[in-house]
């Protein structure tokens, strides 16, 4: 039997991006600066944050090809077919993003990040801390 597996997003990317050919392949490669605006009745969720913190943003790739099962790493036509699980691709089954970014200002249910690669639009999953050696929030 499968799970229930609803998700509800949190919130959205508020981005210069809106076209998917726009954006970068990994944030770190000229990602521009965006804002994550969350659903206010997850805003108490996020008031641990600090600027400078460095999280993990999961989201969902709308605009993805869920029938993808083989992909060109990188899109380069040159490079052979590659199973999507061995990739970063946002084409796959379950399109779900991982993002590392920093965040670089906070001003009540909105989080002003670098390093995001995601187009205006997409749907914020969910909001994770980078776990140090020591550190277990």
């Amino acid at each position: 039997m499968t799970p229930d597996l609803s998700l509800v997003p949190i919130g959205f990317v508020r981005s210069p991006l809106v076209d998917r050919g726009e954006a970068s392949r990994q944030g770190d490669e000229g990602a521009p600066e965006c804002t994550i605006e969350l659903d206010p009745a997850y805003a108490s969720a996020a008031a641990d944050l600090t600027v400078d913190e460095v999280v993990l943003v999961l989201t969902w790739l709308h605009e993805a090809d869920r029938a993808a099962r083989l992909v060109r790493p990188r899109g380069d036509a040159d490079r052979p077919l590659t199973g999507v699980f061995s990739t970063r691709s946002p084409d796959r089954p379950n399109p779900i993003g991982l993002h590392r970014v920093q965040i670089t200002g906070i001003d009540g249910n909105r989080l002003r990040v670098r390093d995001l690669e995601a187009i205006d639009g997409t749907p914020v999953l969910d909001i994770k801390p980078v776990l140090g050696d020591v550190d277990e929030r």
